[in-house]
């Protein structure tokens, strides 16, 4: 699966402004309903926060893969936002997030759900993709590095 099956152009925030962890989710949910009209915003934040309740989902170096299920949705889907400034995530290494990909997918997306989670997570270990996510403001560049072919990204 490659990032850019699940990551539209539209769904990738440069320099996002949030001040915690709470209002960080409330935005990505927000932006998942303004993109999708099969989201409701409200839905979206509550399985987001029932989520991390079962474990944070900042997986060290800076980044979080927040994710969750919903009713009503088609297939998986992505959100990224680079943070104008780290936010606490209760991350496994206690570090602050600037780096989120939130994953979306239907109730019923087991094998699919769990393969864009595999595959955000590869792309994110990636320190070559970080730094050059790091290194631009540009939404339009983030989303082109993110979409990048897999072989490319492992050079």
């Amino acid at each position: 699966m490659e990032l850019s099956n699940i990551l539209q152009s539209d769904a990738v925030r440069a320099g996002l402004k949030v001040g915690s962890k709470k209002r960080l989710l409330q935005e990505l949910a927000e932006m998942a309903a303004d993109l999708c009209t099969d989201i409701d915003a409200g839905q979206c934040l509550y399985a987001l926060q029932e989520r991390e309740a079962l474990g944070p989902t900042g997986m060290g170096d800076g980044i979080a893969v927040p994710h969750a299920r919903l009713p009503h949705l088609p297939h998986v889907i992505g959100f990224f936002a680079r943070l104008e400034k780290p936010v606490d995530f209760s991350s496994v290494d206690g570090r602050p997030v600037d780096l989120v990909f939130m994953l979306l997918a239907p109730e019923d997306a087991g094998a699919e759900h769990l393969r864009a989670l595999a595959r955000v997570s590869r792309t994110l270990r990636n320190a070559d993709v970080c730094r050059k996510l790091r290194s631009t403001d540009d939404a339009g560049a983030l989303h082109m590095i993110l979409t990048e072919p897999a072989t490319s990204q492992a050079a």
